[in-house]
C-alpha cells in the first residue's frame, strides 16, 4: 500500500463552537518502532470532545494549540513500524487516541488499536471507543448482573444506549428514562422505557416491581434525588459528574488509563461478536462537514452516536426520522 507523507486534519488555535475547527494539510510521520499508520475510515463525534473545544474543561486548560479533535475512530492499517507483529498492512482496527482521530491518516501506537470484527459495520466501530468503554467502565464499578434492577437515565443517547443494552446481556431487568419520542426504541432494545418529569419515582417503583439496585444519571438533573427516593444504595450510583470522570481518564496519555481503555475496547469488540449490544449511529456527514456534525450533537436530540466518514457513499443529505417526527404539530 502507498503510505503518504501529509495527512488532513482537523484543528483549532482556540476555544470556541464548531466553526473554530479547521481543515489543514498536516506531515504525516511513518510509523516508528512500536507504531501503525492507519487511514481513516470513520470517526466519533462525542460531546467531551466538544466541551473541551469550548474550554469547558479545566484539565485541559494547560494542552497546547494547535489542538485536534477527535479521539475514537476505526480504519485500515497502510503501514507498521518494526517490533509489530499483531497487525499487518490491510487489517481493519478500532482505535483510540487522546485527540486527533478527525483526520484522513494517523500514526499512533499499536497498543492502542484492536482487530475490528467483522459483524461491526465501519460506522458504529468509529464511534465505538469513548462511549462504549465509559458504558462498560461504569457497569464494571457498579457490578452490574443478574438479579439487579437497574435504572439509567438518558437511555436513548451514546452512553446511555450502550449501558442499557449491556447491562440486559448480562442478566439485569433494566429501565431506561427518556422522551416519548424514544420509548419504542428502546423497547425494541428490550428495555422499559419511563418518561421524565414529575412523578417520575413512582412511574419507574411501577415498572421495576420491587426494589432498584443501581442507578446510573447520564442526565445530570435531580439523578441523585431520584435515586435516594427509590433507596439506591450511594455505592450504587453514579452520576453525569463520575461519567466525566471516567471520560477524562479514557482520554488521558497515562500508560496505565491507555493500557486500560484498550483492554476495554477489546471487551467491546467481543461483546460486539456476540451480538451484546447494537450502537445506534444517528447521522453520518463526511469529514469535511464536521462543523455540521458538531452542531447537530449540540442540539442534544441525537438517538446513538454521531460519526464522521472520510469517504461517504452519499453526499446528499438524507431525512432522518428524528428531524420528521419533531416536525409534526
Amino acid at each position: 500500500m502507498r503510505v503518504p507523507t501529509t495527512a488532513i486534519r482537523f484543528e483549532y488555535d482556540a476555544p470556541g463552537g464548531p466553526s473554530v475547527l479547521e481543515r489543514r494539510t498536516v506531515p504525516l510521520s511513518p510509523p516508528g518502532p512500536g507504531e501503525v499508520t492507519v487511514e481513516m475510515v470513520c470517526a466519533g463525534v462525542s460531546h467531551v470532545d466538544a466541551i473541551i473545544r469550548r474550554g469547558d474543561e479545566p484539565e485541559w486548560a494547560d494542552e497546547p494549540f494547535p489542538r485536534g479533535s477527535g479521539s475514537d475512530f476505526a480504519g485500515i492499517v497502510v503501514a507498521v513500524g518494526s517490533g509489530v507483529t499483531s497487525l499487518r498492512p490491510g487489517a481493519e482496527v478500532i482505535g483510540h487516541v487522546r485527540t486527533g482521530a478527525h483526520a484522513t491518516y494517523l500514526t499512533v501506537p499499536a497498543s492502542r488499536l484492536v482487530p475490528k470484527p467483522r459483524i461491526l459495520e465501519w460506522e458504529a466501530a468509529g464511534g465505538l471507543f469513548l462511549a462504549g468503554a465509559t458504558a462498560l467502565t461504569i457497569l464494571d464499578e457498579l457490578r452490574i448482573g443478574s438479579g439487579d434492577t437497574i435504572v439509567v437515565t438518558a437511555a436513548a443517547g451514546g452512553v446511555g444506549s450502550l449501558e442499557v443494552q449491556i447491562a440486559k446481556h448480562w442478566g439485569a431487568k433494566v429501565i431506561g428514562t427518556c422522551g416519548a419520542r424514544n420509548f419504542d426504541y428502546l423497547r425494541q432494545l428490550g428495555i422499559t422505557p419511563v418518561q421524565y418529569g414529575e412523578g417520575i419515582v413512582e412511574r419507574i417503583s411501577r415498572a421495576a416491581g420491587g426494589p432498584v439496585t443501581a442507578f446510573i444519571d447520564n442526565f445530570g438533573q435531580d439523578g441523585e434525588d431520584i435515586a435516594e427516593a427509590l433507596g439506591v444504595s450511594p455505592a450504587r450510583y453514579r452520576s453525569s459528574a463520575d461519567r466525566r470522570e471516567v471520560e477524562l481518564r479514557l482520554l488521558s496519555e497515562d500508560p496505565e488509563d491507555v493500557a486500560a481503555g484498550t483492554s476495554q475496547l477489546r471487551r467491546l469488540a467481543r461483546l460486539a461478536q456476540d451480538r451484546a449490544f447494537r450502537l445506534l449511529v444517528s447521522g453520518v456527514y463526511a469529514t469535511d462537514d464536521i462543523v455540521e456534525a458538531y452542531e447537530d450533537l449540540e442540539k442534544l436530540h441525537a438517538r446513538g452516536k454521531i460519526v464522521v466518514a472520510t469517504h461517504p457513499v452519499a453526499a446528499y443529505r438524507t431525512l432522518r426520522a428524528r428531524d420528521l417526527h419533531e416536525a409534526m404539530p
